[in-house]
């Protein structure tokens, strides 16, 4: 009986759980199985498709230690777009080139097959350890390392509102949709841009007044052809003003702003939510910055000081007994989340015989998936109905949500009854 009620709330769970994901996304986003967002601009002219990919974690690391090298390719790039040549000494020019053959040793397999070549840019500010790939077919632009190119290639050339892309790709991962916070370790790969703009009128193409053969129905003046197909933006076309002159850009940005904004503006933002989306369809997980704590103790207070240490989801690393005396030195790792009142507790449990260092270390990801639910009859036999019991990353979520005034999913009043009185009534 307790088995067939479990399998029934199962059911039920599994079944709003699915509702809830389908029901999560606007109409404008579509995600499939594998995970590839597709995401619409709000004027229709746009579409962008996004996946989210875990980078190794020897890549992240790479990234994050050579941040200054990446700042220095991305200056080049940059003066290198504005007709300018910055020039970088042969050191650097060997440092960027071991850091491209050690991202291609660690970037092996099917899915990361030349994808090193393709990097369109790194984020966020352009520097961090968290990169953007180009997987559009047809489309070459150059590449984040042409400093190491000694020709480059008239084939590749940048495309139109290519800033646009990169941009709302730096604040996608400059904020990301767990606690607002940078990402770490994420590869967004473009699947798909499509752009449909209408063509740009001509001189020629300008209708007076005067000339009724070209009027429509309401006496209007139209550019071109006056079919509804066209009306309603069926038969659109790219435009062909030309993105090299500042002219022309002024041009094209002044006459694609709409109802909704500029133009550019829209494809940041939808490029911004497509990698929110992409990276809330795999399974998230919080990085949590961890503090190397050394610890000096006697051996009266040792339980005392292993109690504090478990309490705070610390992790015992060493114990080693220092010669010549009856100290202990403990090394340990702590989450900086936890360390706050670490070193008052301890000297309260131990009555000052231990003394605490804490000395920032590395950052690690959290086992536990801050979202998880209940689905299956043992999971509910072992957590209950609610799972109520403590999950460390939605604690941390919570926390850092709570802090920047951001809405936290939690039930204020459980178990609420309604007030009655016990006494019978006379």
């Amino acid at each position: 009986m307790v088995n067939e009620e479990l399998g029934k709330q199962q059911k039920v769970a599994v079944i709003r759980q699915v509702k809830e994901e389908q029901s999560k996304y606007p109409e404008t986003v579509q995600v499939d199985s594998t995970g590839l967002v597709t995401l619409t601009t709000a004027n229709r002219m746009a579409t962008i498709g996004v996946t989210a990919i875990p980078l190794p974690e020897e890549v992240t690391q790479l990234l994050e230690a050579n941040s200054d090298l990446i700042r220095t390719m991305e200056l080049f790039n940059l003066s290198m777009k504005e007709g300018k040549t910055l020039e970088i000494n042969q050191k650097t020019l060997e440092s960027i080139q071991d850091l491209k053959r050690k991202l291609e040793s660690y970037m092996q397999g099917r899915k990361w097959r030349s994808a090193v070549n393709r990097i369109w840019s790194f984020g966020p500010r352009r520097y961090g350890p968290n990169i953007l790939v180009n997987n559009l077919e047809g489309c070459r632009r150059p590449s984040v390392w042409q400093c190491l190119e000694k020709e480059r290639s008239r084939a590749e050339t940048y495309r139109e509102f290519d800033n646009s892309i990169v941009s709302g790709f730096q604040l996608a991962t400059l904020s990301g949709p767990m606690c607002e916070e940078p990402l770490m370790g994420v590869c967004f790969s473009l699947e798909k841009w499509d752009m449909k703009l209408p063509r740009q009128p001509s001189e020629g193409d300008r209708v007076s007044p005067d000339d009724p053969a070209r009027l429509d129905r309401s006496g209007d003046g139209v550019y071109g052809q006056t079919s509804d197909q066209e009306a309603q933006g069926g038969s659109e076309s790219e435009s062909v003003v030309p993105t090299g002159s500042s002219e022309g850009k002024r041009r094209n940005n002044s006459s694609l702003v709409d109802c909704y904004g500029p133009f550019s503006g829209q494809l940041i933002a939808a490029m911004k939510e497509a990698c929110r989306y992409a990276f809330q369809a795999k399974p998230q997980r919080l990085m949590a910055a961890m503090y190397t704590c050394e610890i000096m103790a006697t051996a009266e207070v040792l339980g005392r000081v292993y109690g504090v240490l478990s309490k705070r989801e610390g992790r015992v690393l060493q114990e080693e007994m220092k010669e010549g005396t009856e100290v202990f030195i403990i090394k340990a790792v702590l989450p900086v989340a936890e360390s706050f009142g670490f070193a008052d507790e301890i000297r309260k449990r131990t009555s000052g015989l231990a003394s605490p260092q804490l000395i920032f270390s590395h950052w690690e990801v959290i086992s536990s998936d801050p979202f998880w639910v209940p689905t299956t009859e043992e999971e509910y036999l072992h957590f209950g109905e609610k799972a109520d019991s403590i999950n460390q990353a939605l604690k941390y979520m919570n926390g850092v949500r709570r802090r920047k005034g951001l809405y936290v999913e939690e039930k204020i009043v459980e178990h609420a009854e309604k007030q009655r009185t016990l006494s019978k009534n006379k």
